[in-house]
This record gives C-alpha cells, structure tokens and sequence, in this order.
C-alpha cells in the first residue's frame, strides 16, 4: 500500500489562488506564501466573521491507541464527502506539533486520499506558527529573570516562579533544569522547567484570542509568579504583552491550505488536548463558519479531552453548540481495549456516545476502516453504536476512498443536521472549580468526581481565593484510559481520577487539573519516528508519515 506521502504526491494541487476563488475569497482576503498555501488577512478575517455562519461538525472520538484511530482522515473524508453530495464544506483543523512528528504517531494532516495539503510543509515549519508560539512564550521567560537580574522591583519570588520555557521537542531532559548558573553576570539562580510548544499558555491563548486587541489583553493576565509575599504577579507587570503580542500578530491569522480533493482547509493552532483544550483557533473556526455551509473541526484525542474541551471551553466562547457531533471508532482501537476481544471493548463506545449527547446534540458513530479488519466487527459496531442511540452509524473509508469513503457518512451528518429542531446553545457549568472537575469525570470519563492530592487542595484553595473560582476546567490527564492510569485500558469498576495539581491559565481563562502522571514535557522512546525519517538523494522526505 501507498504511503500517505507518495499518496500526497500523487496528488495535482491547485494554486492557492484558485482554491480561494472557488470558496468565495478575494486577492485582498489571504496572502498567498507561494504557489500552495497562504495567510488570511486582517481584512478577509473581518469580512468573513461578520458572513451569516454555517453549521458546525466536531468530529471526536474513542480511547485511541498511541497511532491514532485516524480522526484527522476523518474529518477530511467528511468535508470532502458533504463536498461529493452538494454541499460547501472545509475543515478547520489544528497544525501538527513536531514532538509527535518525532515521536510516536508522525504527521498530522490526515491520510491517504483524505489529507491536508501540502502535507509536508504543514507538518514541518509551515507557516512559521510554532517558532512565533515558542519565541513569544520564550520571551516572557527572558524578561523574568532579566527583571529578576536588574533589582527585582517586582519583589518576584524565585521559588515561586510559574512560567516555565518552551520548544517543540520531546525532551525529557529539559522537565526540571536549573538556570542562571555561572556567577552573577547571569542572574540568580533558581530551578525551571520546560514545557512542549503545544502545552504552553501562549498557544492556548492564540488558539482561544478573538483579535490582536484580545490576545494582547489575554497575554497581559498570565501569571508568572507571585512576589515574597504571596501576591499573583502578571506579565502586563512586566511590560510583555505588547512585544508578544508582535511576535504573534501574523501567527494569530489563519492558514489557507487544500484536501487532497483540492477543497479549501483553514489549518491553524496546534494546543495538545491532553493538556490543553486540544482545539483549532476561535478565528479559523469563525472564518470557516463564514466561508461553507458545513465546517468540519475536531477535539483532540477521545471525548473524555479535546470533544470535551470544545464543548465546555470553546463553544461559550463561540456561542454555539456543534450542530452535529460523529464519534470515530476502530475495531482496532476496540479491541486493545477489550483486551483482544471486541465485545468488552464496546462498553468504551458506548461512553462516548451517551457523553457525546447528554450536550443535546445529535451524534453520529462513524467506524473507520483499517485494511484488516472483518466485515463482521465492523458490521458489528455500527449496530451497537445505532442500539446505543446514534443518531446514524456508519463504516468510512477515508484513506483509501476520500470524499467517496465518506459519503454515507456526509448524508447522515446532514439529515441529523436537517433534523435538528433548535440551535445549540452553551448551558452554564456548575459553580466552582471542584464541581466542574467531578462532572467532567463523572460525565466525560464515567468515573465517580475526583479526588485531590494535598497540593492540589492548597492550589485549589488559592485559585478560589483569587476569584478564579468560575473559569471553565481542562482535565489534563493520559488520552490512553478514561482513568488517570494508562495501564488501566478499561476500568472494571467504580473509580476516580486523581489531580495532583491545580494551576490557573489566566490569559487562555480556564484552569487546569494535572491528574496522574500526565508530563507537560513528553520525551522520545527507544525507537522513535526521528530515527527511520530521512531526505533520500532526489531531496524526498522519507519516513515522515
């Protein structure tokens, strides 16, 4: 079988130009960057949020396994096969993080004949997103210990430094380091720690930020530590934002790409939704809006993180409910979970489908199909996914097919679209942080709340106090259970997850629970991807997906 690069080359890509043209764009509403991709501008980004919105699909998903059960493919597929039954669609997807790229599950940007184009670029440097991300977060890190260095009006704690640095690397090393050693030309020694480009606040906040004036508004709140005295310092105290704000104000447009059916795609934001809330930009997701009749976006990982997140996080902000939400399932990923046995792994699907539409959203089950699977199991799921009371179920085939391999997908997406008798709506989350925290477990992982480490009640008990007590939650925990645990595939019984830590992302404006042994910093396996990725002689990258 192809790879999905040779499968990409394959591929005859439109200028830019032309697939601007065809989703209604004029020369003055993107930038181009070349022949294949481009940057919307400020002036496209306003015309096309003040456009009447179409409707929205979150694509979500099961407990994956560590490679993914192909939900990027997916949501491609989907907008390439509402394209096939007449109806305007694109996807509005995150940029992939070169941790991953390096690490276990390779590029990002979908597979086979259901991708993101040009895959390459998109899974590299791109736009130069990342790097902006990285040197703006980097450079609140710099003038900490510069304020630090030149007398520290501030009174900053060194102890009680918050903010840590950040690369795009899976570098385990780089967890806990000491910094400032070298004598007093380098400042004050203290301990830091590293966290990867997509867990930093700075990629939360772009991806959340509205406009130039809310991303310099959001950047000002980050707290980046507290005084001797215990008092919450910000980086407006320090003077930051403005200069942040610089680094990241053509990061915070939208990057115009195409599927490999040459339909226009918005790729932009990359946050983790392991410990971010896993989403693309609010700014995309609107142009989209303004732009097709359906756009298609996704949460990272499974429903219990990034379908979660969207719904409790990002939709208040956008004011709207998905119209529709598909949950993607594998007989692969069912089986791991059930042991080797589809039956047991089944009571997952079941999970993520009643959680899916307790938000009063139709849900559709879409079963991806991987080469080997039998056409009993897969025949097997749709049934139960249509017991369980999806509102369609159906077997895709994405990679192989595109656009055509998701047809029955896209038409039972628009009838459960048609059909739906009211918009939806947000509805208000309990009040408090530890309520907010026991629903997400008790709805999003189907466990009983959670219970808090003696730190973490310390830390809750000083968000509450700074009257971060009504911000939305991020459950931060492994994407490989609906438990804190990834060794626990499925949980056989009653159980609670366990936070360990309670820490405050201001600007983005949500707080974040650390359960388990979740690592903001991952690192890189034995034999990770880096090793079998390579340029061969005709200047061809090998290996990257």
């Amino acid at each position: 079988m192809s790879s999905n690069l040779e499968m990409a080359r394959e591929v005859r890509l439109a200028p830019i130009s032309t697939v601007a043209a065809d989703f209604g764009l004029d020369e003055a509403d993107y930038e181009p960057l070349g022949l294949r991709k481009a940057k919307l501008t400020w002036e496209g980004v306003l015309r096309l949020k003040a456009r009447e919105r179409g409707r929205l699909v979150l694509v979500t998903a099961i407990t994956p396994t560590p490679a993914g059960e192909g939900k990027t493919t997916v949501s491609v597929g989907l907008a390439q096969g509402l394209q096939k039954i007449g109806r305007r669609a694109m996807p509005a997807l995150r940029e992939p993080a070169l941790g991953p790229l390096f690490g276990v599950k390779g590029g990002a940007t979908g597979g086979g004949r259901s991708q993101v184009l040009p895959s390459e670029d998109i899974n590299l440097f791109f736009t130069g997103d990342f790097p902006a991300i990285a040197a703006a977060h980097n450079l609140l890190s710099a003038m900490i210990d510069a304020h630090i260095a030149n007398g520290n009006d501030l009174d900053l704690d060194v102890r009680r430094i918050r903010w840590p640095r950040t690369v795009d690397m899976n570098d385990r090393a780089l967890r806990q380091v000491n910094v400032a050693l070298g004598g007093r030309a380098n400042g004050f020694p203290r301990e830091d720690s590293f966290v990867i480009t997509p867990a930093s606040e700075v990629m939360a906040i772009l991806c959340l930020a509205e406009s130039l004036s809310d991303l310099q508004e959001r950047l000002g709140r980050i707290e980046v530590g507290e005084t001797r005295r215990g008092r919450t310092v910000t980086a407006s105290e320090l003077k930051a934002p403005g200069a942040m704000a610089v680094l990241l104000h053509s990061a915070l447009r939208p990057n115009l790409v195409q599927t490999s059916e040459n339909g226009a795609a918005l790729i932009h934001g990359g946050p983790f939704a392991n410990i971010a809330h896993g989403c693309s930009s609010m700014i995309a997701t609107q142009c989209a809006l303004g732009m097709a009749e359906y756009t298609v976006t996704e949460g990272g990982f499974g429903a219990d993180l990034g379908g979660r997140k969207f719904l409790t996080i990002k939709a208040p902000l956008l004011g709207k409910l998905p119209d529709v939400i598909v949950v993607v399932a594998t007989v692969r990923a069912l089986k791991s979970l059930g042991g080797g046995s589809l039956g047991p792994g089944l009571a997952n699907l079941r999970q993520h489908l009643g959680h899916m539409a307790g938000f009063g959203r139709p849900v559709v089950a879409a079963v991806n199909r991987f080469a080997n699977d039998a056409e009993a199991d897969l025949a097997r799921v749709v049934e139960f996914a249509k017991e369980c009371g999806a509102a369609g179920a159906v077997v895709v085939d994405p990679w192989a097919s595109g656009g055509e391999g998701c047809r029955a997908l896209a038409e039972d997406v628009h009838r459960a679209a048609e059909a739906a008798t009211s918009p939806g709506v947000p509805g208000p989350q309990p009040a408090g942080v530890l309520a907010k925290l026991n629903l997400a477990v008790e709805e999003g992982c189907g466990g009983q709340g959670v219970s808090l480490s003696a730190g973490a009640q310390a830390d809750l008990a000083r968000i509450e106090k700074a009257g971060h007590g009504e911000l939305p939650v991020c459950l931060a925990k492994t994407p490989a259970s609906l438990t804190d645990d990834p060794s626990v595939a499925l949980p056989s019984g009653p159980f609670q997850v366990h936070v360990q830590r309670l820490r405050v992302s201001a600007g983005a404006g949500f707080v974040v629970a650390e359960a388990g042994d979740i690592m903001l910093m991952p690192g890189l396996g034995k034999d990770p991807r880096a090793a079998h990725i390579f340029v061969d002689e005709d200047g061809q990258i090998q290996g990257l997906n």
